[in-house]
């Protein structure tokens, strides 16, 4: 390694701690200077992590992985244990529903979110250059949009975001991208890919619908051959065989439980129902399951989650075989909302409320054009981050629409949008 590069590792590993450490401290100072930590106690501390608040507490008091409404209404599958788990720990220790409980959940978010930050540099560093890298690290560093979810919301996006963004960045390596030297992918790395990508399973399952595009992304990295590929695909299995050693635990207790095959999780039926059908506006107002209507919640309690869900779905589906019309549209409606925003309710209108959308537009603009032009100019990985922009918005177009939902890309938003604007204002340098 020459002196050159050697100052540069310096350098990155120098921006990479600062970026980190800004990050970090600006969300734990953000939560406790605007008091997040202090959830509205309405509907029960409901809004405290919603369904997985309710199972954290079912757990935290003896009644196991159960609960995510109103009572005792039995076991549940509604969501993958993964964050769900940690939330019952916290409860565990630190109370449930309790201030400092939130804080502990809030400070884990705000760590992971300051960690993907440093994703968000690596990522502009192999893909394209450091300019783009140190631009990218920092606005997800200090953008209030980009620390939202992590300091306001106990829920998963933040951890699917910054695994999600992770995996990315183990794809890049394991391609080669960035590196002067091309190096065969070792076991090590493919055994990290199942793990992270069972890990991320466990959390949300919907990015696994990128799990195929990466993989294959990996397997034709450059030093292409008959040979190597039989090793690749030998390692690949491998780390097929941990994403599903991962999962299987869960996926046993389900069976053991319900008497029948859910992977994951079993809400998709209910959401689905609420998204399409008679009622459905496109808007995602309301909730799939009302805490107020105490006739549907006695309904799902006597029927079980999953066959409450099942009848759900079936009804979701005659639905959408009878008005394919209308399905589009609303399909069409929720793909609009999903890239410019989800407009709130008349009566949270406001100045701030628009300033929001088009805070939330442009970046979508900016994302979008940027993802369009490293295609252009075929930029490393371009076409994975084009695939992520089309394939991980899919679910929602179809069935639900939240602003929460585009958290997962908005690392790769950043990143692009960052490059756009590097790139013209190095064509004016030129010029």
């Amino acid at each position: 390694m020459t002196e050159v590069q050697s100052k540069a590792t310096s350098n990155d590993r120098r921006a990479l701690w600062q970026i980190f450490t800004a990050a970090f401290i600006v969300r734990v100072l953000y939560i406790l200077l605007a008091h997040t930590f202090k959830v509205r106690p309405s509907d029960d501390h409901f809004e405290f992590g919603w369904e997985m608040g309710r199972i954290g507490r079912a757990l935290a008091t003896g009644h196991g992985y159960a609960d995510p409404f109103t009572g005792h209404t039995g076991p549940t599958a509604w969501v993958p244990p993964g964050y769900t788990l940690l939330v019952g720990g916290v409860f565990r220790i630190f109370g449930v529903y309790s201030k400092l409980s939130a804080f502990v959940l809030l400070t884990f978010n705000s760590l992971l979110s300051a960690l993907t930050a440093v994703f968000c540099y690596e990522i502009g560093l192999r893909c394209f250059n450091r300019r783009v890298a140190l631009w990218s690290g920092w606005l997800w560093a200090l953008y209030p949009a980009a620390m939202q979810y992590a300091v306001r919301w106990i829920w998963e996006m933040t951890t699917t975001t910054c695994i999600f963004t992770a995996l990315f960045v183990l794809t890049l390596r394991m391609r080669g991208v960035g590196d002067q030297k091309q190096y065969e992918q070792t076991w090590q790395q493919w055994a990290a890919f199942g793990l992270l990508w069972g890990v991320l399973a466990m959390v949300n399952p919907s990015p696994l619908i990128m799990l195929p595009v990466m993989a294959l992304y990996i397997l034709a990295a450059p030093f292409f051959s008959s040979t190597i590929l039989k090793v690749r695909i030998g390692k690949a299995t491998l780390a097929a065989v941990l994403f599903l050693a991962v999962i299987a635990p869960w996926t046993a207790r389900n069976y053991a439980v319900f008497h029948r095959f859910i992977p994951l999780r079993d809400n998709f039926g209910a959401e689905n129902y609420e998204g399409n059908s008679d009622w459905s506006t496109g808007f995602p107002w309301g909730r799939t399951v009302p805490l107020e209507n105490h006739q549907i919640l006695a309904e799902y309690a006597r029927m079980g989650e999953p066959a409450w869900a099942a009848d759900r779905a079936a009804k979701a589906n005659a639905w959408i075989k009878a008005h394919p019309g209308r399905f589009a549209k609303l399909s069409m409606k929720r793909a609009w909302m999903y890239w410019m925003g989800v407009p709130k309710s008349v009566e949270e209108a406001g100045i701030l409320e628009y300033l929001r959308l088009m805070s939330f537009q442009f970046l979508s603009l900016c994302g979008i054009l940027g993802a369009a032009l490293a295609v252009r100019r075929r930029k490393p990985a371009a076409w994975v981050f084009l695939s992520a922009f089309l394939l991980l918005p899919l679910p929602y177009y179809l069935v639900t629409v939240q602003a929460r939902f585009r958290h997962t890309l908005e690392p790769l938003i950043c990143i692009l949008g960052v490059y756009l604007f590097q790139s013209a204002t190095h064509r004016k340098t030129v010029a």
